[in-house]
């Protein structure tokens, strides 16, 4: 199986729909942008957050598996993903991508 290396690219801050709709809360969200943790085989890394885990860990189990080129072409490199995490009001986008060993 291959490692998958996970890299926090970017996070959307949408405040109008938190003051919206959400309730005040001191502490959300502990990754930084270009935070890297590295999957092997397929397994969640240590430190990954439990929830953004979840969005993206079957695309990071088939880029384990050797497998790929989601949705037909979707990212240049057809080993990779750009997924992000399923919190809908500061979402952050992970590049996740297999790399060898």
């Amino acid at each position: 199986m291959k490692k998958v290396r996970i890299t926090a690219m970017r996070q959307t801050v949408y405040d109008d729909l938190m003051a919206q709709y959400e309730h005040p809360i001191e502490h959300t969200c502990d990754v930084t942008m270009g935070q890297q943790w590295v999957s092997v085989d397929g397994h969640c890394p240590e430190g990954m957050c439990p929830s953004a885990w979840d969005s993206m860990r079957p695309f990071v189990e088939s880029l384990a598996r050797g497998e790929g080129n989601f949705f037909d072409g979707w990212m240049q490199n057809p080993m990779s993903a750009m997924i992000s995490c399923n919190d809908g009001f500061r979402p952050v986008s992970f590049y996740i991508e297999a790399i060898e060993g």
